[in-house]
């Protein structure tokens, strides 16, 4: 039986949320348990620069002296002590290694487990706990509409998608609806940056990752689903409002 797509099942639309819902959860889990399992206060106060390595090894640059003031990095020895993510079980060493690569890891950004800081800050934790949910329900209600934005939209229940067909406002919906959710995230981050003044708290941090990282996984796993080649003409689509794909 052909379903809201015109095709028969979704076993890509399924296979696609749960290779990329997956990986961001394991990756999510593992933040939690590798302080968790870790010893006792062995993980100092962290912090350094986004995109690089800095805590690799013991002479990596985040071990060393950059003074209390500095905008990225910090005394590490005036921290805890010094620490090297690659020293770990291969489990602990990839959250860890993950998140020096990946994020700040400001210690004042981020979560302490069992007395240690946490490989990410909690802005990345929302943002994979909202990948996952967003992955999530692509997964439960997403269908291959032949292009990403209607693949993007067969999320939403047709019924709210009439307007929207009947003048053709796709990808301004699209669109819209990743702007709402990243500019929220993009805001704070901003504000923090260019402003003394403000500091962002982490409530705020974990709720506009959520969003951003939420919008994300559905527009990735809308991306990754739209196939075109498994329809034999693209007038085979079912759109709402009883709208019909014509290529030009």
């Amino acid at each position: 039986m052909a379903q809201k797509n015109g095709l028969v099942g979704r076993s890509r639309e399924k296979k696609v949320s749960l290779i990329l819902g997956g990986f961001s959860f394991i990756l999510l889990i593992l933040f939690f348990l590798a302080p968790s399992f870790l010893p006792e206060d062995s993980v100092p106060k962290l912090s350094g620069r986004a995109n690089l390595i800095d805590y690799a090894f013991e002479d990596s640059w985040g071990n060393g002296q950059h003074g209390e003031d500095s905008e990225v990095g910090h005394d590490q020895s005036l921290n805890g002590g010094s620490f090297a993510w690659s020293e770990l079980n291969p489990f602990w060493a990839l959250a860890y290694g993950f998140g020096d690569l990946n994020c700040h890891q400001k210690h004042e950004r981020s979560w302490e487990i069992n007395g240690n800081q946490m490989p990410v800050c909690t802005r990345d934790i929302g943002i994979f706990l909202g990948f996952s949910i967003g992955c999530m329900l692509f997964g439960s209600r997403g269908f291959n509409r032949w292009t990403v934005r209607d693949t993007f939209l067969s999320v939403i229940p047709d019924s709210w998608l009439q307007l929207i067909y009947e003048k053709d406002m796709r990808m301004i919906s699209m669109v819209s609806i990743l702007f709402l959710g990243l500019i929220p995230m993009g805001l704070d981050g901003t504000t923090q940056l260019l402003l003394d003044s403000y500091e962002s708290n982490n409530l705020l941090r974990i709720v506009t990752g959520f969003v951003s990282g939420m919008v994300g996984g559905w527009w990735f796993c809308s991306a990754f689903s739209a196939r075109p080649r498994v329809f034999q003409d693209a007038s085979d689509v079912i759109l709402p409002a009883g709208s019909r794909l014509v290529i030009k």
